[in-house]
């Protein structure tokens, strides 16, 4: 079969969609598929293009058998509601030459990604034109998301774009999401459950175990033995809310032996430095992005994770994080309303996570307190059993992409 994707992000980046979509290719062309894909040069989540790549360049390359071709798009340096949207139409028409350029090649299928949802239109038609069966699938409900937080959630213009994408959406052969309610919300809008297709985010659990070294980053970051460690790994944008980390550090800042770490980059990292100075906050450190190979020493240096959002987020996303934690048996405290895909994980595999409400300083501060108070130290098996088994059961790569391809086939 003959794979055509079409998506923003793609490897090297190191989290989130681009992350999953460098995996699914690679392992489809390690099969008997060819593959090819349209994207960006890798920029997230620093919004910074990479070095070697150019953001105004067209640039082909290979990688681990997969044809990749890099198209322009505009990288703001401070991502806000505009600037974010010019990027997102910037990519979408400098890449639909790109993707007519494939014309010839004839693929079979048309995959792509949202975000962004502005090249649904050219996935569209040349799947149309071509007569290849079209896949929108959806990581990200970028306008849900978008309105959810309160971004333009009145007047003419969203109803218009509510009605634009559900017009488009209706048109794709098949539409598929990583989380059943993202699937039910899909329904919604499309109104014919027999072209939905549920296909999960994955989690090598034979890569991430419960046994990775903490004392790897320990040792390299000063952490002492008996210091009990709340970790934050992952994108630091806005749609997270970290500032509710930061008044829940400084709340338990008389507690010694207690440090809170945040690891990774994002748009909303400038101001969180800025109001950790502002807070005089002893107990929370920054870090940046560590490298691939060690993230199960990083995961197994939290005594407690956080997967954390702002109300309103948590079915229109779905934290990528969340499977490695799970996978490494990490415990683990999310934010999410109990209705959300989230809160219905929680309440269906009890002890899998503990929840509580978003944007509640106060429900965190208390949940830190209690979680860290009962929980057995690591070092001797004191991993979240109900987490692991949920990873083996549930989101072993094999498995999922396996069901991508006999849907395909069907087709």
């Amino acid at each position: 079969m003959k794979i055509l994707l079409y998506g923003i992000n793609y490897a090297p980046e190191l989290t989130g969609i681009g992350k999953y979509s460098g995996e699914m290719c690679e392992w489809l062309a390690s099969g008997s598929h060819e593959v090819r894909v349209v994207c960006a040069p890798p920029y997230y989540p620093e919004w910074k293009v990479g070095s070697g790549y150019k953001s105004w360049f067209y640039m082909t390359e290979s990688i681990n058998g997969v044809s990749v071709y890099r198209c322009p798009l505009f990288v703001p340096k401070t991502p806000s509601t505009t600037t974010r949207l010019l990027h997102l139409l910037s990519f979408a028409l400098f890449s639909a030459p790109a993707v007519f350029r494939q014309w010839l090649w004839k693929p079979d299928a048309v995959f792509c990604i949202e975000p962004t949802f502005f090249c649904a239109p050219g996935a569209l038609l040349f799947s149309k034109l071509r007569g290849c069966k079209s896949v929108l699938h959806i990581q990200d409900f970028e306008l849900d998301a978008m309105l959810g937080l309160g971004m333009g959630n009145s007047g003419w213009i969203s109803n218009l774009a509510k009605w634009v994408e559900r017009w488009f959406m209706r048109r794709f052969d098949v539409i598929s999401s990583i989380s059943y309610s993202m699937l039910r919300n899909a329904e919604r809008k499309v109104g014919n459950s027999e072209k939905l297709f549920y296909f999960p985010n994955w989690v090598d659990t034979d890569f991430l175990t419960p046994n990775g070294n903490a004392d790897f980053y320990r040792k390299k970051w000063g952490i002492s033995d008996d210091t009990k460690v709340v970790l934050y790994s992952g994108n630091i944008g806005k749609k997270q809310g970290l500032e509710m980390v930061l008044h829940t550090a400084k709340a338990l800042g008389d507690h010694a032996g207690l440090l809170f770490i945040l690891v990774g980059t994002g748009a909303a990292l400038p101001e969180l430095k800025e109001l950790a100075m502002q807070l005089q906050l002893t107990n929370l450190k920054f870090f940046p992005l560590q490298p691939y190979q060690h993230l199960p020493d990083l995961l197994a240096l939290a005594d407690v994770h956080l997967v954390i959002q702002k109300k309103g987020a948590a079915d229109a996303v779905l934290p990528s994080k969340l499977t490695a934690i799970l996978a490494v048996g990490g415990n683990c405290i999310i934010t999410a309303e109990s209705n959300t895909e989230l809160g219905v994980l929680c309440e269906k595999y009890p002890g899998i996570s503990k929840r509580i409400e978003p944007e509640n300083t106060e429900a965190l501060v208390s949940e830190i307190k209690s979680t860290l108070l009962s929980l057995p130290k690591i070092k001797e098996g004191g991993f979240n059993k109900v987490a692991r088994q949920f990873a083996l059961d549930n989101l072993k790569k094999d498995q999922i992409l396996g069901r991508l391809v006999d849907r395909l086939s069907r087709e």
